[in-house]
């Protein structure tokens, strides 16, 4: 990451926390290749209206680091600007309740036939949205209290105006958003998925393109969330990690994130991804202690 993207991101960091805010939409990276424009562009006004300008800024201040570098041609950076779009726009409560309040705010002047749609999230996803102040302490009561794990369906409506009301109110609350457990977690997945496309790009540049569509491994929320970050991770860790470290000698890491992928299953275990990577790994050992040994 260069220093102006990296001071750049400090700066709409505690942009965020003291309240800072501007009005005036973010401009395009410059160099930003035609290719690009449209994704970028549809990306800023989704984030201005996801949680604020400065967090639009952000998503520019990311994207710059990878316009003009060497080994991004435009269809990695598209794919880049689509994918950190996505991830930055995480779906949780407060989004269901923003989505819904605007399918109704456009269906409302014709023939709209409002749709009740509920979900199920566990208790401490719920308290997850919370500012981090006051989630950390109920996370930990709830933990001690054996609820955290318990399901809760939230009902969200627009069939009634109480129904509207309340949507109101929940998009209302993407204020606090910023300052939530989630939010930080995610700040913290984004930078190190960028990262890792960085290292990518530095130390096996075939590799980069499989490292950026890694980002799709993640998606939603419950379940099938925890369980993508839980692979992102463990082949993240497992495989592209050592790889970019020296400490694994994988010649082929595009391959290996490719097959480790395939292999990962809706499996909170994560008994057959766990056996590939060790696989893989295994294979690495054996070629080079054929080589070492001819």
């Amino acid at each position: 990451m260069s220093d102006r993207g990296f001071l750049s991101s400090l700066r709409y960091l505690f942009a965020d926390f003291i309240g800072e805010e501007d009005d005036t939409p973010p401009f395009l990276p410059d160099g930003l290749p035609e290719a690009v424009t449209d994704v970028a562009s549809d990306a800023i006004h989704l984030l201005i209206d996801y949680q604020s300008t400065s967090y639009a800024q952000l998503y520019v201040d990311r994207l710059r680091r990878f316009v003009g570098r060497n080994g991004v041609d435009d269809a990695m950076l598209v794919e880049i600007a689509r994918l950190m779009a996505v991830r930055m726009s995480y779906e949780d409560p407060i989004r269901i309740a923003q989505l819904k309040l605007a399918e109704f705010n456009e269906g409302s002047g014709g023939n709209y036939n409002p749709v009740v749609d509920i979900r199920k999230f566990r208790v401490d996803e719920l308290v997850s949205a919370l500012p981090a102040i006051i989630a950390e302490y109920l996370i930990d009561a709830l933990n001690w209290a054996g609820w955290a794990h318990k399901r809760i369906s939230i009902r969200f409506s627009a069939a009634s105006r109480l129904g509207v009301r309340r949507l109101k109110i929940e998009a209302g609350l993407k204020r606090w958003r910023r300052y939530s457990v989630r939010y930080a977690k995610e700040r913290l997945w984004v930078e190190r998925w960028l990262h890792m496309i960085s290292r990518s790009l530095d130390k096996q540049p075939a590799a980069a393109s499989e490292i950026v569509q890694t980002a799709t491994m993640i998606e939603g929320y419950g379940d099938v969330y925890r369980q993508g970050m839980a692979d992102w991770n463990a082949i993240i860790d497992g495989l592209a990690k050592p790889t970019f470290d020296g400490v694994l000698a994988l010649s082929d890491l595009a391959g290996a994130v490719a097959e480790a992928r395939a292999a990962a299953l809706p499996d909170p275990r994560q008994a057959a991804l766990k056996r590939k990577i060790e696989e893989i790994r295994a294979r690495v050992r054996a070629s080079g202690s054929s080589a070492a040994a001819g």
